[in-house]
């Protein structure tokens, strides 16, 4: 995944770069950046890497030399970014969040046109710089940036920093956000819409799909207007959004309540002595559950932070499961001979779900009984660079789904899993629970958690739960 910022000010706008990119720190691990143009100076960037040093600590030297008065800066778990280009349409800097699902047809074509990449990574093309060769097939940045919304298969938000303003472009059917903060000679663009309060913004206005806009200390004008329709991913709510993240609308904390509540409803007839959430994304879930269940809220374990401040993990499963579960301290005396009901957002792979479980197990637990904050993740997310949910294969919905039909399943019968009323749904859910060793596994149904959300259905991404497009 990863998170963008922009400012465009009147006054040297590095310090709401600086500060409005770590803002964004949850949503990337491994590479962050920041572009900047002053009109005396012209373009200035850094990039580094930022798997195991905050973006914070690593970027203190830029923050107090970088000049400028626009500025760019995007955090990143794939890509690094932003990068500075030069074309026929002038000197730009470029961040982009999303995913390119027919990269090799869009190189092929450019390719053509006798253009080279220079950004590689594992063989692969910095889809950032993709993006940027896109537009540069235009005579113009709005010819440009609509050509690369048209034939981009996935979606693509983007930042351009130039000399003239920042262009803020959110993908065509809006499955990420771009909100617009505004103070006196100063608006900024933001993944996060809270990542600008508490450097004096106010909420100015939120793109729709597929609307771009240029941004300067004296406003922001729309340059192509939005479209009809709208798909933001609602895993954003479920687990990516930090909880005072607000998007279309829609408080996160307020929607993960809303679903704690709606697990409780389906619970009545369970009383355990206590309910807790996996910290830190499951535990706005077990609120809800707790104010409208009475069951009372505690925390048995708790994740130490002082020498754990980011979530770094390494690259080998099984270095990045022991690490989980170093993490987790346990409290014995809210643990031993009770009966726990643990809530977290989802079941991915579920192996540190799993060691979470025997972890309460081995300090006294006498039961554990799981409850998710979103459906059964059955697809491999096609839209967006979510290393949660994009590996299929990964999924252990997938792997028990494949134990139960002898061979891989098409997608015609992997639906045949998604209502929660079927018994392949059923047989599944308890496979799962056996597996993973619960007293008892339960998961949102995917209604309760569209009513969660309260916006039109139609407008919402479930592909990772129903298959749908």
């Amino acid at each position: 995944m990863g998170g963008y910022f922009g400012v465009a000010s009147r006054e040297d706008c590095v310090f709401d770069l600086f500060y409005g990119v770590d803002y964004h720190s949850h949503l990337g691990t491994r590479r962050a950046g920041m572009a900047v143009y002053h009109p005396d100076n012209g373009y200035d960037k850094a990039i580094h890497n930022i798997e195991n040093t905050p973006f914070r600590t690593k970027f203190a030297k830029e923050a107090n030399e970088m000049h400028g008065i626009y500025g760019i800066g995007c955090i990143s778990d794939f890509e690094s970014q932003p990068i500075l280009v030069r074309s026929h349409q002038g000197t730009f800097a470029i961040t982009a969040i999303g995913n390119i699902n027919n990269t090799d047809q869009i190189v092929n074509e450019i390719l053509g046109q006798h253009v080279h990449f220079f950004e590689m990574r594992n063989g692969q093309i910095n889809q950032t710089e993709l993006v940027a060769a896109i537009i540069d097939q235009k005579e113009n940045f709005i010819d440009g940036i609509r050509y690369a919304q048209e034939i981009i298969e996935g979606s693509m938000s983007m930042l351009i920093l130039t000399p003239k303003g920042i262009y803020a472009c959110r993908d065509k059917f809006g499955r990420t956000p771009i909100t617009i903060g505004h103070k006196e000679d100063a608006y900024c663009a933001s993944f996060e819409s809270f990542a600008y309060l508490n450097l004096g913004y106010t909420d100015y206005k939120e793109l729709a799909p597929g609307e771009v806009v240029v941004m300067t200390a004296d406003g922001v004008q729309t340059l192509i207007q939005p479209g009809k329709d709208m798909k933001i991913c609602t895993f954003l709510w479920v687990y990516y959004g930090y909880p005072s993240s607000v998007y279309e609308g829609v408080s996160v904390e307020q929607m993960r309540y809303n679903c704690g509540a709606c697990l409780a409803k389906r619970d009545e007839d369970l009383k355990p002595d206590l309910v807790a959430g996996v910290p830190d994304s499951g535990i706005a879930h077990a609120v809800g559950y707790a104010n409208h269940s009475g069951v009372k809220f505690s925390r048995p374990f708790v994740k130490y932070t002082p020498t754990w401040p980011r979530s770094f993990m390494p690259t080998h499963q099984n270095k990045r499961n022991l690490i989980a579960k170093m993490k987790l301290i346990p409290i014995h005396d809210l643990i031993k001979g009770k009966s726990l009901l643990l809530i977290d957002d989802s079941i991915v792979r579920g192996t540190q779900l799993g060691e979470t479980t025997d972890f309460l197990y081995d300090s006294g637990a006498k039961e554990v009984h799981i409850r998710t904050g979103c459906p059964p993740i059955i697809f491999g997310c096609k839209y967006l660079n979510f290393s949660r949910s994009n590996s299929a294969m990964e999924l252990i919905t997938r792997r028990v789904i494949k134990e139960i039909e002898g061979c891989d399943p098409d997608e015609e019968t992997l639906k045949q899993y998604v209502d929660p009323d079927s018994e392949k749904y059923k047989l599944m859910q308890e496979k799962i629970r056996e597996r993973l060793h619960f007293t008892s596994l339960r998961y949102l149904r995917l209604d309760d958690m569209l009513d969660s959300v309260g916006i039109d259905r139609e407008k919402l991404c479930t592909y990772c739960w129903d298959g749908k497009e």
